[in-house]
């Protein structure tokens, strides 16, 4: 089987316990407007060219059997640090049969496995994926469904289901926060995700994802829409004071 991928990032320490290989997945179901890896959105292979400056390409194929080469290059980092291989994206399942297979394989060679995800997967697939995982770091941009739906073009019921689903099966779970000043970050957003993880899950850590502006140039290069344009990184202080906010609830709060 053959999938698309458009990253391999080695020595990565915030994907996940211990140093890992991030394997970046092409195509995405969601448009969210603060995006960092625009060039993930599309799933297939892209030809960008460029006047004066010849032509560019995101994405290859690849087989697990040659991913599983790339990453057993890094064995020696993970048994020394505990780390292993994280699968990301974009959404990497959407492409969840070439995943389960690579997952599968890397599996058979005991290697930890994380997987970064949106959340927005058609159940079955979702579960039959993510039992092969050993941790899931998991989006929750924002709780009210309308405004959800503004922000990154789908509902998050789905979401809320396959968060559930990896509750009821005693899955690790970090959830992932994207902070977006004016868009994510109000209060009545943040007491909502903190009362919903504590009435439903066992959830304890929360990574912080404040947003910047380090990927504003590729959408210029992409010829892709900036919906973030006039929208101003967070303070040091807002960060901060929205980190307390989250302790203050009881949870482990990660920034970065």
């Amino acid at each position: 089987m053959q999938g698309i991928v458009f990253d391999i990032k080695r020595f990565a320490i915030h994907d996940g316990p211990g140093i890992r290989t991030s394997i970046f997945f092409k195509g995405c179901p969601l448009s969210c407007w603060w995006c960092h890896n625009p060039e993930s959105c599309a799933k297939g292979i892209q030809k960008l060219d460029f006047e004066f400056k010849g032509s560019s390409t995101i994405g290859w194929e690849t087989s697990a059997e040659q991913l599983l080469f790339e990453v057993e290059k890094d064995r020696a980092f993970f048994d020394e640090s505990n780390g292993g291989v994280t699968f990301t994206g974009g959404e990497p399942m959407m492409q969840a049969n070439f995943l389960k297979e690579t997952a599968e394989l890397f599996k058979s060679k005991e290697l930890h496995l994380t997987l970064d995800t949106t959340g927005y997967v058609a159940e079955q697939k979702f579960r039959e994926v993510v039992g092969l995982m050993d941790l899931v770091l998991f989006d929750l941009k924002h709780m009210n469904e309308k405004s959800h739906f503004e922000f990154t073009g789908v509902s998050n019921k789905l979401i809320f289901r396959n968060l559930q689903y990896l509750v009821e099966e005693g899955k690790e779970i970090h959830i992932r926060y994207p902070m977006m000043p004016g868009l994510n970050d109000e209060e009545s957003n943040l007491i909502e995700m903190m009362q919903f993880l504590q009435k439903n899950t066992d959830v304890k850590r929360i990574h912080l994802l404040p947003y910047h502006k380090i990927a504003s140039g590729k959408y210029e290069k992409l010829g892709m829409k900036n919906r973030m344009i006039g929208i101003d990184e967070p303070s040091q202080a807002r960060i901060e004071l929205v980190k307390d906010y989250l302790e203050i609830g009881g949870f482990e709060v990660m920034v970065g």
